[in-house]
């Protein structure tokens, strides 16, 4: 049996279904689920708890390194510094501010580092929006998820009560956000798969990227328990 630590990345933009799909292909394959963006979230609910203002580059860096950031295998749940933070860090105010907070190169390092870290330690499922560009460049599989903006529109319409117009604005501005940052914009990797998810289910979705992990890897096998 291989001890081979595989990491999969999936990137693409908000809406794209990575995190619904990413944590079902993590439980199917056995590997652990790490959202990237929910660290970026973390970073963001300690300095609004803190009063930290998101203009402070150097502050902000501290909180990024000091930050003790686990993810719970097996499950959806996020610990910041011991503490389960999972549904804190969904809030409209936390959504906002980590996407501010993410513009920040010495947070994105910093995080980065922490990102490596955890891909050092296990097989991971990791998604984001420079996974396979800037974290791992030499992950086993790497998968770009998109839809377009109407159909990813209609999925955050359905985790979110706000209406549709607003959310339309959003995924917009922080579409244009995460691709022209200069620091990791959002960008297929050349040797991604590229993966249009707009007219396809969910269980579609999952037994395409399933296969895509299995032809690229020797031990992309499902757990059958």
């Amino acid at each position: 049996m291989s001890g081979k630590r595989i990491t999969v990345a999936i990137d693409g933009p908000a809406g794209a279904g990575k995190s619904t799909l990413a944590r079902r292909i993590a439980g199917k394959l056995g590997y652990l689920y790490v959202d990237t963006g929910a660290m970026y979230r973390a970073i963001a609910l300690w300095a609004l708890r803190a009063g930290v203002a998101l203009s402070d580059m150097h502050r902000l860096e501290q909180l990024a390194r000091e930050a003790d950031i686990e993810f719970v295998a097996g499950t959806p749940t996020v610990l910041l510094n011991g503490e389960d933070v999972t549904d804190a860090i969904r809030e409209p105010e936390v959504s906002d501010a980590a996407s501010k907070v993410a513009q920040i190169a010495a947070v994105r390092r910093a995080l980065v580092d922490k990102q490596r870290e955890i891909g050092t330690s296990a097989s991971c499922v990791v998604e984001g929006r420079d996974i396979g560009t800037v974290v791992f460049p030499n992950a086993a599989v790497k998968i770009f998820l998109d839809a377009v903006p109407d159909v990813r529109s209609d999925r955050r319409a359905r985790e979110v009560d706000l209406p549709h117009d607003v959310i339309s604005r959003q995924i917009a501005e922080r579409d244009t956000r995460d691709r022209s940052r200069s620091e990791s914009p959002l960008v297929q990797a050349p040797d991604a798969v590229y993966l249009d998810t707009s007219g396809l289910s969910i269980e579609e979705v999952e037994q395409a990227l399933l296969k895509i992990v299995r032809d690229r890897t020797s031990n992309g096998k499902e757990r059958t328990h």
